[in-house]
C-alpha cells in the first residue's frame, strides 16, 4: 500500500506498467490508468481528503464459459476462463470496523463487522454479499476489519460474463490483502463467494462463476464432488496464437425464459432419476444408451438428447483441456465448434420453442460460421436461449467479424476480449 498522494502520482505519470502487465494487455494500459484515476478521485471525494492515507489498487475479472455447456448443475466438467474485462477498486483500511463500498452507479453499501447476521431485508442486494463474505471469512478463522472502497466495473451485466461473481471476488480480494496478507487461496475465495451468494444474497448458484473469476486463466473444473471440486489450471498463453475472444450480444431478451433454463437441468436430473440417481454424473452413459427407448417413453426424447449432450460435453472438456495443455490450438477450436453444435442439436438451448421465429443466437452462429469456417470457432455462450454467443477470431479478421456482428445486432454488440492469466489480485 502507498499514500493517496503517491498513488495519484504513479497513475498520472503512467508508472505502473510493470504492475498492470500482470493482468492487462499492453495496448489497454492507457484505459486502465484512466479508470483507476477516476476511481481514486472518487475515493478522495467520498471518504477522505487526507492525501497521506494509504490506499491499494485491486482487480477481479469476469469469466467466460468455454466448454461444458449446461454440465455443472449435474456435477459435470467445465472449462472456463477469466477475461480481460474486470471490476476494480481503490481501498484503504479504517479504524471503525465498518466496511463501506461505493460502486459507480450504485448506492453505498455499509456493513458493520460486529453485525454479520443474515438480514432478510437485504436479500438480493449487494450489501448482503458483503455481509456474507465478511461472516464467512470470520467463520473460517481469517481476519476481518473495516475498510473504505470505491469500485467500478467493465464486466457487462446480463451478458453471461458474471458481473456478480467479479464483484464477490473483488470484495474477497480486498479483505484478503488488507487483513490477511493475501494468504487466502483462490479456491477458498471462490467458495466464500458462493457461500455469500447462496446464504445471504439468496441465490442458489453453483461454483463455476466464482471459481473462474477467482482462479483466472484457463481452468478445468470437475464438479463430481461439489463440496471439493477438482481445479486444474491450464498453462496456455492465449495471446501467442493470434486470436481474440469475441462475445456477441444479440440483444435477445431473457424475460420469460426461467422455465426454459430450469427444464434443461430438470430433464437431465429426470434421466438420472430413471436409474434411481440424483444427477447424471452418477449414471453411466452406456446405461442411458441401452435404455434410451424406455427413457424416451417415460420422459420424452428431448430428455435423452440432453442427457447424451451432458456426457459428450464432459468428454469434450477433457479433450479441450488436453489440446490447450499440449498447444494444439486448431484441435481446440474444432472441439469448440463441436460443443456448440451439440448445444444446438441435442441440448437445444439456442432458441426457445415459445417463439420459433425469434432466433438471434441462431443467426449470430450462422453468420459466424460463414465468416470463420476453417479459421476460427463459434458456439452458444452460457445458458443460451437468448443473449450471447462466443467466438474465437483470428486477429487479422477482427475488423471484418465485428463489423458483421454490429451491422446485425448494433454498434455495441461485439466485445473483443482476451483470457486473463490471473484472478482476483492486488495490483499495487
Amino acid at each position: 500500500m502507498t499514500s493517496f498522494n503517491e498513488m495519484k502520482k504513479l497513475l498520472e505519470t503512467r508508472a505502473l506498467d510493470e504492475s498492470f502487465s500482470r493482468v492487462y494487455l499492453k495496448e489497454n494500459f492507457e484505459t486502465q490508468y484512466s479508470r483507476f484515476l477516476e476511481v481514486l478521485d472518487a475515493f478522495k471525494n467520498l471518504f477522505d481528503k487526507n492525501e497521506e492515507r494509504e490506499v491499494a489498487l485491486f482487480s477481479a475479472p469476469g469469466r467466460t464459459e468455454i466448454g461444458g455447456n449446461h454440465t455443472d448443475h449435474n456435477h459435470g466438467l467445465v472449462l472456463a476462463g477469466g477475461i480481460s474485462l474486470d471490476a476494480i477498486a481503490v481501498a484503504a483500511k479504517n479504524d471503525d470496523g465498518v466496511i463501506r463500498i461505493k460502486s459507480a452507479g450504485y448506492p453505498m453499501d455499509e456493513v458493520s463487522c460486529d453485525d454479520l447476521a443474515v438480514k432478510a431485508e437485504e436479500e438480493g442486494r449487494s450489501k448482503a454479499i458483503v455481509r456474507g463474505i465478511a461472516v464467512r471469512f470470520k467463520e473460517l478463522g481469517y481476519n476481518v476489519g473495516g475498510f473504505d472502497a470505491t469500485t467500478a466495473s467493465q464486466v457487462l451485466s446480463g451478458s453471461g460474463l458474471s458481473s456478480s461473481a467479479a464483484f464477490e471476488v473483488l470484495v474477497c480480494t480486498m479483505l484478503n490483502y488488507l487483513y490477511n496478507d493475501g494468504k487466502v487461496d483462490p479456491v477458498e475465495i471462490a467458495k466464500i463467494s458462493q457461500y455469500s451468494e447462496n446464504v445471504y444474497f439468496g441465490k442458489p448458484c453453483g461454483l463455476l462463476d466464482q471459481m473462474a473469476c477467482s482462479v483466472g486463466g484457463f481452468v478445468r473444473i470437475d464438479f463430481e464432488d461439489t463440496s471439493k471440486p477438482i481445479i486444474e489450471k491450464i498453462d496456455f498463453d492465449f495471446g501467442k496464437f493470434g486470436h481474440s475472444l469475441c462475445i456477441v450480444d444479440t440483444k435477445g431478451s431473457h424475460s420469460d425464459l426461467t422455465d426454459e433454463y430450469a427444464a434443461v437441468r430438470s430433464e437431465m436430473e429426470a434421466v438420472a432419476g430413471f436409474f434411481g440417481k440424483s444427477v447424471l454424473r452418477e449414471v453411466d452413459k452406456a446405461d442411458v444408451l441401452k435404455n434410451a427407448g424406455a427413457i424416451a417413453k417415460e420422459l420424452g426424447e428431448r430428455a435423452v438428447l440432453r442427457a447424451l449432450h451432458f456426457y459428450g460435453e464432459n468428454e469434450k472438456v477433457t479433450a479441450q483441456a488436453k489440446a490447450l495443455s499440449e498447444g494444439y490450438f486448431d484441435a481446440f477450436k474444432n472441439l469448440i465448434i463441436a460443443s456448440g453444435r451439440s448445444s444446438y442439436m441435442y441440448n437445444q438451448n439456442v432458441y426457445t420453442c415459445k417463439a420459433p421465429k425469434n432466433q438471434p443466437l441462431s443467426l449470430a452462429l450462422q453468420v459466424s460460421e460463414q465468416i470463420l469456417d476453417g479459421k476460427g470457432a463459434w458456439r452458444v455462450h452460457g445458458g443460451g436461449f437468448a443473449g450471447t454467443i462466443q467466438a474465437f477470431v483470428p486477429n487479422d479478421m477482427i475488423e471484418e467479424y465485428t463489423a458483421a456482428m454490429k451491422s446485425i445486432f448494433g454498434d455495441d454488440a461485439c466485445y473483443v476480449l482476451a483470457i486473463r492469466p490471473f484472478g482476483g489480485v492486488q495490483i499495487f
